[in-house]
């Protein structure tokens, strides 16, 4: 348990997968963990997100999970930050630093450099690929990053990071599921063409409502379910624990 809690892990994205990596985590007894998200909490989180109710709808979202976590190990260290992993802020942020860094970010170009850095540090490095658009949870899977097969996501990271040069340096576990839905015309059933965020201008006591990032300006907007990110976010903290556990016999 002193392992546990002395170890430092950082989680990058507390969505709907990292933001039950985290509280896994925290639960089992790591003592000191840092939660990178730049997005506030919005009324559609609240079907998959750990953090997000009614409640916390419109707070930042590294706050309000800190604060949950908080309740649950009050003597636990739980930094928020909250910030975007990108080129601008990349190092900002030093991965050595960190015995652990779980990667749940969402967008492509971030997080193909996030693995690409964490890759050359010294942590350890996990990753949860596609989850959204999933339904069975007994087609979630663990693999090495390049060798994950059935996942539309991991193939699309490689294909970009062959191209340039930003491979993984070393082995990065990754959390996936090959199950593809399609729909009655054969094409992939998932996506709502638009944002489905409260839109327009606030009444009074609900400034909260319209506060959301990224949503709103994607051509594609992913559907997913909480059984799922759950899934994936217990299984990265499953990994993450196993490997603490194991280096107490090395």
């Amino acid at each position: 348990m002193q392992r546990l809690s002395d170890a430092r892990v950082i989680i990058f994205g507390v969505g709907g997968v990292g933001s039950w990596c985290a509280e896994s985590l925290v639960r089992t007894g790591v003592g000191n963990i840092v939660l990178v998200d730049s997005d506030r909490v919005c009324v559609t989180n609240v079907n998959r997100q750990l953090q997000a109710t009614c409640r916390t709808v419109g707070a930042v979202k590294v706050d309000a999970l800190r604060d949950r976590l908080l309740e649950i190990h009050p003597h636990a260290m739980v930094q928020a930050q909250q910030k975007i992993y990108a080129d601008t802020t990349a190092d900002d942020f030093d991965l050595d630093g960190f015995d652990v860094v779980v990667d749940a970010i969402d967008s492509v170009s971030n997080k193909i450099l996030l693995l690409h850095r964490a890759s050359q540090s010294r942590a350890s490095v996990y990753s949860s690929l596609g989850a959204a658009c999933k339904v069975d949870p007994t087609r979630i899977r663990v693999a090495d990053f390049m060798q994950v097969k059935g996942c539309p996501l991991g193939a699309k990271l490689r294909k970009q990071m062959r191209r340039t040069n930003m491979l993984p340096v070393k082995p990065v576990q990754a959390v996936y599921s090959d199950e593809v839905l399609v729909n009655a015309g054969g094409a992939p059933a998932c996506g709502s063409a638009q944002c489905l965020c409260p839109q327009g201008k606030a009444g009074p006591g609900e400034a909260a409502l319209v506060h959301h990032e990224w949503c709103s300006q994607k051509a594609v907007i992913n559907g997913s379910l909480a059984h799922i990110t759950a899934i994936f976010g217990f299984t990265l903290a499953g990994l993450v624990v196993q490997e603490l556990v194991a280096r107490l016999k090395t």
